[in-house]
């Protein structure tokens, strides 16, 4: 669905991008992590054809977004950081009228079921003007989705949502994504929602793509002696564990492991074998932090040497 290759981007004479590697398939969700002005951003207005790219590969939904920008866009549901409403509408005619803009005419009915999908059923007669900040971010999710498009970019989807309503949009993107085929880019400086949510990432700086590829993988392969959450079918024999594994803890039907193994599948492979029936593992977020700052803020390797 995207593929974007040594991408560069200049602005006013200044190379905003110089190495933008992206790689997102039907299905995905895919993380894009970076600082302030890494430049994010930038990468979304060259997938969207608002800004000419100057180099490297780009490609979107099988098109060229500098070349024939149009039929790209009809098929992206986009939510910016910051999305604006007209006020003094409501709900269902802000989506009847964003519609248009996309040559579909829904129905009542359809736009009162996708409200309620996003948690936002409609009040009758009441403005967007008095909606809450959560509120407001449920309808920007709702306007991503209305035109059943075959991929989203979201950026920072969840602020301002409480963590039932965090929850509830996670699990929205989740379903879409598995039941509609569909691939999903989320922009966002909150690791809890890409460690819940995403099977990819990329993280740039600098406007480089320093490190891309499968989360579990990157987590595992790059970060040593932290922690994972696995939970299991029945409680475990402890006193065989093999090498490389201690016991930090448990809850809630999770057992909290810490692991020095050079090869994780490997180490889940044993665990299994001395009778831990494992059902999911998760990696903890703290080593999604250590990834995260270990490629920002310095002078990582290309994308070239880390992708996976």
């Amino acid at each position: 669905m995207i593929t974007m290759e040594n991408t560069r981007l200049g602005i006013d004479g200044k190379e905003v991008l110089n190495g933008i590697d992206l790689h997102l398939e039907s299905g995905d969700i895919y993380g894009l992590l970076g600082p302030n002005g890494a430049g994010k951003s930038t990468t979304i207005y060259a997938l969207l054809g608002l800004r000419p790219y100057s180099g490297g590969h780009v490609r979107i939904l099988g098109g060229d977004p500098a070349e024939n920008p149009i039929p790209i866009r009809r098929q992206v549901g986009v939510m910016p950081e910051k999305a604006g409403f007209y006020e003094w509408m409501t709900a269902p005619d802000y989506l009847g009228w964003y519609a248009l803009l996309y040559d579909i005419v829904p129905t009542g009915g359809e736009l009162n079921t996708l409200l309620e999908r996003v948690g936002l059923p409609a009040k009758k007669g009441q403005p967007i003007a008095s909606y809450s900040r959560g509120m407001r971010q449920r309808l920007a999710v709702a306007r991503a989705l209305l035109p059943h498009p075959r991929l989203l970019i979201l950026d920072e989807p969840t602020n301002g949502l409480d963590p039932k309503g965090r929850r509830e949009v996670h699990d929205l993107l989740v379903e879409y994504a598995r039941t509609n085929a569909a691939g999903v880019l989320l922009c966002t400086h909150l690791l809890d929602d890409v460690d819940r949510l995403c099977n990819r990432i990329g993280i740039i700086e600098g406007g480089r793509t320093r490190v891309e590829g499968a989360i579990g993988e990157l987590l595992s392969q790059t970060v040593r002696g932290l922690s994972h959450r696995l939970r299991l079918e029945a409680e475990p024999n402890l006193s065989n564990l093999p090498d490389g594994v201690t016991v930090l803890g448990h809850e809630n039907g999770w057992w909290r492991v810490g692991t020095r193994s050079e090869n994780v599948s490997d180490l889940w492979g044993e665990l299994w074998r001395r009778g831990w029936k494992i059902q999911e593992i998760r990696s903890e977020a703290s080593n999604l932090e250590a990834l995260y700052m270990r490629h920002t803020g310095q002078n990582g390797p290309s994308a070239q040497e880390v992708r996976q």
